[in-house]
């Protein structure tokens, strides 16, 4: 297998790890400092526990489905941190809060957009070999 093909399922199955992680988190109201929103906590971790399973089904397939890559960098990774941002604005949380999330956001953008532009030469090479 390839050095790229590597990084390409490496970003499907990091996004998908985080999704369940996250998901999980979200299920917990009180750990994440908000136990009055029990019911729309529910609904964010299905969707968390869905785009999971999308990003597990790009693992599959991932130079076909690397577009998977792109729509979760922007606007899913984005979205959940502009939320920690507005969360510390709004002075829902204390900055330390979103830290950890945020690297792991910066992390999750910077290997799945290395891994997109990789599985585009991937593609390039393969339409070669025809």
């Amino acid at each position: 297998m390839s050095r790229k093909l590597r990084w390409l399922k490496a970003s499907f199955l990091a996004g998908a790890v985080a999704d369940v992680g996250i998901g999980i988190l979200t299920l917990i109201p009180s750990r994440m400092g908000q136990t009055a929103v029990t019911y729309p906590m529910g609904l964010a971790a299905t969707a968390m526990f869905g785009w999971a399973v999308l990003l597990a089904w790009g693992y599959r397939k991932p130079v076909e489905r690397k577009g998977l890559l792109a729509i979760t960098i922007f606007p899913v990774i984005t979205g959940l941190m502009a939320t920690g941002l507005y969360a510390v604005a709004a002075g829902i949380f204390p900055v330390g809060r979103i830290v950890p999330t945020s690297a792991l956001g910066i992390g999750l953008i910077a290997l799945m957009a290395y891994s997109y532009l990789g599985a585009r030469d991937l593609e390039r090479e393969s339409a070669s070999v025809r």
